[in-house]
Parts: C-alpha cells; sequence; structure tokens
C-alpha cells in the first residue's frame, strides 16, 4: 500500500532539515516525507505524484520564500490535491499576512517559528489536521489507468486483454470522468486510448501486444519443447491440467 505523503517545503536549508527531522520522528512509520527547498521545485513534485496517482495528506510550508511564497504555493497545489491539509510556517512578524492567509488560502493552521518542543508546539496541531484528513481518505486505485472514450474499440480490447491476464486496470470515460480530462490534458490531449501505467509512464494508442511487453507479461515460450500444452481457460481447459498435474506435469 503506497503511504500518503507529507511535503515540507522551505528555502532556509536548516530550518528544512529540522522540519523533516521532526516529521520523520513522529510519522515516518505511516507517512512519506518528501521535501523541497522552493515552491517551484515543490510543485514538480506534486504534478509527478499526480502522475502517479500518489496521494498528499499535509502540507507544511514556509511563508517567506524568494519567487513563491508560501500562500502562493498553496493556491496552485491545492488544484493538484484538494483534499490535503495546509499549514504555514511564519515568523512572529507575519502573523498577520498568516490569519490573512487563512481567509483568503484557506489555509488550515499556521504555525509560528521556532516550534521547540515540537511535541507540544508541533505534533498536537498535525496530529488534528491528519487524523481530519483521514476521515475522508480512500486510498488510490493501485494500477493501470485507460483513459478512453466511451465506444472506442480499442479501449475495450485492452480491457478485454487486461482481464484475462488479470491485470489490474481502471477505466476513466474523458467524457465524463474530470480525471481522465486532465490526465489527457497533461499529456498534450494525444489521440486515445492513453494508458497511464503504475510509475506515473504513458503509453499512447498502444496495442495489447505492445502493452505486454511494456508491463512484462510472458509473450513467447521459454523452453523448445512442452510435454502438455493447454489452449483456453474454460472447463475443459482446467479439467485438462487438473489431469496433467496429477501426472506429475509442472505448470511452466
Amino acid at each position: 500500500m503506497v503511504k500518503p505523503v507529507i511535503l515540507a517545503v522551505d528555502d532556509d536549508a536548516a530550518v528544512l532539515n529540522a522540519v523533516v527531522r521532526d516529521l520523520r520522528r513522529k510519522y515516518a512509520e505511516e507517512y512519506r516525507i518528501l521535501r523541497a527547498d522552493s515552491g517551484g521545485a515543490a510543485l514538480e513534485a506534486l504534478q509527478e505524484l499526480k502522475q502517479r496517482n500518489e496521494p498528499v495528506a499535509l502540507f507544511v510550508i514556509d511563508q517567506r520564500m524568494p519567487g513563491m511564497n508560501g500562500v502562493e504555493f498553496l493556491s496552485e497545489a491545492t488544484k493538484l490535491f484538494p483534499e490535503a491539509r495546509r499549514t504555514l510556517l511564519t515568523a512572529y512578524a507575519d502573523t498577520d499576512a498568516a490569519i490573512q492567509a487563512i481567509n483568503t488560502a484557506a489555509v488550515h493552521y499556521y504555525l509560528l517559528k521556532p516550534w521547540d518542543p515540537p511535541e507540544t508546539a508541533l505534533y498536537p496541531v498535525l496530529d488534528d489536521l491528519l487524523n481530519d484528513w483521514q476521515e475522508s481518505y480512500r486510498p488510490p486505485f493501485v494500477g493501470i489507468r485507460i483513459v478512453a472514450h466511451r465506444w472506442s474499440p480499442e479501449a475495450h480490447a485492452l480491457k478485454d486483454f487486461m482481464a484475462r491476464n488479470n491485470v489490474p486496470y481502471q477505466y476513466l470515460d474523458v467524457e465524463r470522468d474530470a480525471e481522465a480530462q486532465q490526465l489527457q490534458a497533461s499529456h498534450d490531449n494525444p489521440p486515445l486510448p492513453l494508458l497511464v501505467l503504475t510509475d506515473g509512464s504513458v503509453l499512447k494508442q498502444p496495442t495489447p501486444s505492445a502493452l505486454a511487453a511494456q508491463i512484462g507479461l510472458l509473450r513467447t515460450a521459454t523452453s523448445p519443447f512442452y510435454d502438455l500444452a493447454i489452449v483456453g481457460a474454460g472447463p475443459a481447459g482446467l479439467a485438462a491440467a487438473v489431469y496433467g498435474a496429477s501426472e506429475g506435469y509442472a505448470p511452466c
């Protein structure tokens, strides 16, 4: 099962190291702790997570960053992960901006730096936010996603191929599903069907043979001779396999 992500962002290396250290000490068993030293780098990481269909539970973001401050980053990050909880790190002088951010950027909480000791100044706040996120969290689908039109014969051929080979997949109708439209747009609107693999890579209009090669399905015989070959998986094929096994034939 994929661990949800907690993302920490700060341009100050010392502060970022301290944040990540405290987050890992408390949450590393249940969450994956990621870090970035700028809003731009963090957005690139989020786009990759979105592509791989990995969940983000919490943002811990510094307000004062060059190029893109914390509120500006959270405004963009919310478009990708609207359910993630948002925490802003601020200095005492920035409290007015933080309070305004709660109203304008839907920031859930702000924390003053330094947060020492974390047992009283950090963890109780983050525990509440993560518990709140967990209440509505549904684990994402892990498998191949198919983006296609409802009546696409190519898509139906791919779905049938994966079903017959016990390959988990999720079908996304580009005419009805917002996620399907977003996936297609993120790859410059290629012709469909579009397959998004578990590692985030994509196949555009693949054939079943190309898909089999990509996901490692066996397509050719590994030995020149076999004592028994069974074609088909219906009742007759099942009976033949059972009788073959009773005679000592091992499956290959």
